[in-house]
């Protein structure tokens, strides 16, 4: 949902950065694809390692540190 609501706020604010882009159009679907696909890869692997980090304690122990 957030990528989909970002898509199209870039969308929409294409207009104010087309001036910031060289040799690259505003509306080219590879940048899109490129900087969604970049951007998912970050947020995976930023719910991945403390999820990984987590799964090795045991829970027994996470309960009584809390």
């Amino acid at each position: 949902m957030g990528l989909a609501l970002g898509l199209v706020g870039a969308w929409w604010l294409e207009r104010a950065g087309s001036s910031l882009l060289f040799g690259v159009t505003a509306t080219d679907p590879l940048t899109f694809v490129t900087v969604s696909l970049v951007l998912m890869a970050v947020a995976i692997a930023a719910c991945y390692v403390p999820a990984r980090h987590a799964m090795k304690v045991e829970p027994n122990v996470a309960l009584r540190q809390g």
